[in-house]
């Protein structure tokens, strides 16, 4: 008995080897035969439900006031708006499932390439937010390019919702930056100057209104040097210009890791609108709080970041604020203010220290409030 079940599963596997077919060996009519089977076996099933996953687009990012109705209508205008409409009058957008917790949608459209055309919105600005447009996880290229165009019309017009094909072509890649919450007043130039205090750029864009001309108060950058890119995200990120908040991102960082962010407490490095020109420089990432504690090893900073600073210029005064005699908190401990006679000479202090290694970290430099500095505020 036991030699016949032997004998069966080795029968079994016989005929399960002859009925797995891989389709480099096969012969063609039989391949084509294979091909055809399934696809008659997808043609019976609904079209609607075939094409689901190529008509859907991820959305992320979304401000807190969003709804589905809402999302709905903000699609339906800027498809309608860039031209991405492509089955004729009404809207494109037939459903929308939003998870309001987590802030992200699912917007389904019409046709597949009206799906397609939706994803050259990436970066849109919905009511202050970036979105970010992916597409799903259950999205199958191989299948999908046979539905319909994968790829957004290039003759779109996104220009009017803001948005360029140059700033996606030109500063394409891992190490490219958001930038937004600025003022709409702010010139190109003095934003450009805020972003170079951490090195040069490789590319930059103020994205503006097609028709006026006017700063849409957001901007794409990418450095020569990418590794300065998260130091810069961390020094910039929530820096408040007036009434406004900085937001400054990786550009194509995952949805998830842009929740995790949006939630979090606000721990980067908060400077008084360092983005103009001043006569003073704040250091970041150079010292800690131990280190202060002791007075021979606090004097030993204090020379060593005078002689590095007077190599600049006319340098003024120095101050590093330490914890007080027991140890409690100070405003401004883990900083170093840099006080000079003129603005040139603490734009070279700027250019020479930010990047350099002082104790194996990285320094951050950027400007400080003049004001601030003077009424011995430290808490930018």
């Amino acid at each position: 008995m036991g030699g016949g079940d032997v004998d069966g599963d080795e029968g079994f596997r016989r005929e399960f080897d002859r009925l797995y077919i891989q389709p480099e060996v096969v012969a063609h009519e039989q391949f084509n035969s294979i091909y055809n089977y399934n696809q008659m076996d997808l043609n019976l099933m609904n079209p609607q439900q075939v094409t689901r996953h190529a008509r859907r687009v991820y959305v992320g990012g979304l401000p807190p006031s969003a709804n589905e109705q809402s999302v709905a209508a903000f699609f339906n205008q800027s498809m309608a708006a860039v031209g991405g409409n492509t089955a004729g009058p009404g809207d494109a957008v037939l459903d929308v499932y939003m998870n309001h917790e987590r802030r992200f949608a699912f917007v389904e459209m019409r046709l597949v390439e009206e799906a397609s055309n939706a994803m050259a919105l990436d970066g849109i600005l919905f009511k202050g937010a970036p979105l970010i447009i992916r597409r799903p996880a259950d999205y199958n290229p191989s299948v999908a390019v046979a539905l319909g165009p994968s790829m957004p019309n290039p003759h779109m017009n996104l220009a009017a919702v803001g948005l360029t094909v140059g700033s996606a072509q030109g500063l394409e890649g891992p190490g490219r930056i958001f930038v937004g919450g600025f003022p709409s007043y702010l010139a190109e130039t003095q934003l450009r100057e805020v972003l170079e205090s951490f090195g040069p750029l490789r590319g930059f864009e103020l994205v503006k209104d097609r028709q006026t001309g006017n700063s849409m108060a957001y901007a794409y950058c990418i450095y020569q040097d990418q590794s300065v890119t998260d130091i810069a995200c961390a020094a910039l990120n929530g820096i408040r210009f007036g009434s406004t908040t900085l937001t400054v991102r990786r550009a194509n960082q995952g949805a998830a890791q842009l929740q995790a962010e949006q939630q979090a407490p606000m721990n980067s490095i908060h400077v008084s609108v360092g983005a103009l020109p001043t006569k003073v420089i704040c250091l970041t990432q150079v010292v800690t709080a131990d280190e202060l504690q002791d007075d021979e090893e606090y004097e030993d900073i204090m020379e060593d970041m005078r002689l590095e600073a007077c190599k600049c210029g006319n340098l003024v005064k120095v101050v590093i604020p330490r914890p007080g005699p027991s140890g409690q908190p100070v405003t401004g401990v883990g900083k170093v203010f840099l006080e000079y006679a003129n603005i040139d000479s603490a734009a070279k202090a700027k250019g020479m220290l930010h990047g350099r290694k002082f104790s194996g970290n990285p320094v951050v430099a950027v400007y400080y409030s003049e004001d601030k500095f003077a009424n011995e505020r430290y808490d930018g």
